[in-house]
């Protein structure tokens, strides 16, 4: 079943987020630090909370882009879900929220899951600035997606964009993060981001009676659609700045080509894209057995806490990602 935070109507949401005791001190002491008017603080809150609160459509959801979502995954890759320990997925309490932590090895990885998961969840993703340009942006929002600002160095908007995941995961929303914060440009896996994982393990409440599971997913494709911009990024001198430049003749080229070779029965899909689910790590046992109370913790305790539990759900993960035709050759070639 759904959660009702998910259904919500977005004002509602937003009302809530700005009368939060987090929020509202924030607003005061970023209003006192800039030494400008209370009111226009609050607006700047009120602004950022409805850049990050989703419009979530269960018809956009189900029927469109779920749907989109398997043709794409299908009519690109053959899609695999490796053998998982199902019987461990199925001990996961129906109460807990429940958070899939996945490495990032390409934009196909929101449609692929989207695809996987559609008949259980309704996954709520964390987008980065990517994907906010019109028509596509509005898409997202519709699929339940929030935008988040990476990099964001305003104290404000940390604390709005807190408030919300906190708010999320308390409610029992399914959420997919990829703690690495961006895609992985040789597919080998980066250090977890600990930022938006500090968020949602701040929602954990040991008296509340619902625990907060992550799910460690490894992704895998014999070949991502990326793979030039990819590359390329990799080869950028260090200390530079990537930059990718838009090619619109090349992806009209690529839809061409596929759809003609559809057309004539001469299409070649890219391999294979698989799935594989890890074992699951409940934060309510991972705090025990460490012996941290984080309502209690100080900083750098917690801080201490949330680089285990990063370390724990990269490994997690590594040990998920599946080895696939195209890499082995490659990796047998190199050797």
């Amino acid at each position: 079943p759904l959660s009702p935070f998910k259904t919500a109507p977005r004002k509602s949401l937003v009302e809530q987020i700005l009368r939060d005791p987090d929020v509202l001190a924030a607003i005061e002491d970023q209003a006192a630090a800039r030494s400008e008017p209370r009111e226009a603080t609050a607006k700047r809150a009120r602004a950022y909370a409805v850049e990050i609160v989703p419009t979530f459509s269960t018809t956009t959801y189900f029927r469109i882009g779920a749907r989109m979502a398997r043709w794409l995954s299908e009519f690109l890759y053959r899609v695999r879900v490796a053998e998982s320990d199902r019987a461990q997925l199925a001990r996961i309490d129906p109460k807990s929220s429940v958070v899939l932590v996945m490495n990032h090895r390409s934009n196909m990885d929101y449609v692929l899951v989207t695809h996987l998961a559609a008949r259980s969840s309704a996954l709520s993703y964390a987008v980065g600035e990517w994907a906010r340009v019109p028509v596509l942006s509005t898409l997202i929002r519709l699929m339940g997606a929030y935008f988040i600002r990476r990099d964001s160095s305003d104290p404000l908007y940390r604390r709005v964009l807190a408030c919300y995941v906190r708010l999320a995961t308390a409610a029992g929303v399914t959420q997919a993060v990829f703690p690495e914060g961006g895609l992985s440009r040789t597919g080998a896996l980066q250090p977890a981001r600990l930022g938006l994982l500090s968020y949602i393990a701040q929602a954990f409440d040991a008296g509340s009676g619902r625990d907060v599971v992550f799910v460690p997913v490894g992704l895998n494709y014999d070949r991502v659609l990326e793979d030039r911009v990819l590359t390329g990024a990799a080869a950028t001198p260090k200390g530079e700045k990537p930059r990718f430049v838009g090619k619109p003749g090349l992806l009209i080229s690529f839809i061409g080509r596929n759809v003609l070779g559809r057309l004539t029965g001469t299409r070649h899909r890219y391999g294979y894209a698989c799935v594989s689910f890890g074992t699951p790590v409940s934060l309510a046992e991972h705090l025990r057995n460490r012996g941290v109370d984080l309502a209690r913790a100080t900083p750098q305790e917690r801080s201490a806490a949330m680089e285990r539990l990063g370390e724990r759900l990269m490994g997690g993960i590594g040990r998920a990602v599946p080895a696939l035709p195209v890499s082995l050759v490659a990796a047998a070639l190199l050797e």
